[in-house]
């Protein structure tokens, strides 16, 4: 007599991973295009019960979508907001990453830099904004110190937090052996701060494009937060919402298509649990 037995959750992890990559990326695609359907639904039926020129209808906004994009304005001022941004948090990184070990390892220095994390995280992107075009005008310096200090603060306390996440004893055993620093780096101190610097950067990123957006409002005379400045003086809502969407889709492309495959890529070596 035969008896039957459930496949073990090892098999059917196995046969989970196994399955086509397309149905994987239609599984994973799903969930956001049913959010952004009922998003566009919901606009929609707003306006159109509402029947008002300041919220524009689907196709209002489609129009002006296109009209930005044929102009040729889209791609330099997009350009050069990116540009902005690149640079503005790659010094907030390279200050956040000395800082967040530093902290993660000396008590006195994390006593020490304490209040200004605190400080950096609680005052608002609009303060930073502001400051900076008062202090340093519509030059490069404006928005580059403007998007450092508001990524920092965050980043720092994300690489702090992975620093002491990790294991004393991995770190008494480096000692121990002997490793000497290239090793500690390369198999103890990146692998473990790893998770927390892409947390840390994607933070840090979301704050950077806020902030940017409002320096390009008050203090400069190129860029996104700009070209949508214009438009919000010349009543264009339309024309609000689609700078705002474009500006949105790439952002998403840069989310999806360059962070986390990089997230993927360096993070590859974590057993990732089947339950």
């Amino acid at each position: 007599m035969s008896v039957h037995t459930e496949a073990p959750p090892e098999t059917l992890a196995a046969g989970e991973k196994a399955s086509p990559p397309a149905r994987n990326r239609v599984r994973a695609a799903w969930p956001p295009a049913l959010f952004l359907v009922l998003l566009a639904a919901g606009w929609q039926l707003m306006a159109t019960s509402l029947d008002n020129l300041l919220v524009p209808d689907l196709g209002e906004i489609a129009k002006a979508v296109g009209d930005t994009v044929s102009s040729g304005l889209f791609l330099p001022e997009l350009g050069v907001t990116l540009l902005r941004v690149a640079l503005g948090f790659a010094l907030g990184f390279a200050v956040s990453l000395v800082v967040g070990i530093g902290m993660g390892r000396n008590p006195v220095v994390r006593r020490f830099f304490e209040p200004a994390v605190l400080l950096g995280l609680t005052v608002p992107s609009l303060v930073w904004a502001l400051l900076c075009v008062i202090w340093f005008g519509v030059g490069l310096a404006n928005p580059v110190i403007a998007v450092a200090l508001s990524a920092a603060p965050a980043l720092t306390l994300n690489i702090y937090q992975g620093i002491t996440s990790i294991s004393g004893d991995l770190i008494e055993m480096t000692h121990v052996y002997r490793f000497p620093l290239g090793r500690r780096l390369r198999y103890l101190w990146l692998p473990a701060v790893q998770p927390a610097l892409f947390s840390g950067a994607r933070i840090g990123l979301s704050l950077s494009w806020k902030v940017i957006v409002l320096v390009e409002v008050f203090g400069m005379s190129s860029g996104v937060g700009y070209q949508l400045n214009n438009e919000f003086g010349a009543q264009n809502v339309a024309g609000v919402l689609a700078w705002t969407l474009l500006f949105g889709v790439v952002m998403a492309i840069l989310e999806y298509g360059v962070l986390q495959g990089l997230e993927r890529y360096f993070t590859r070596w974590r057993k990732a649990s089947s339950v």
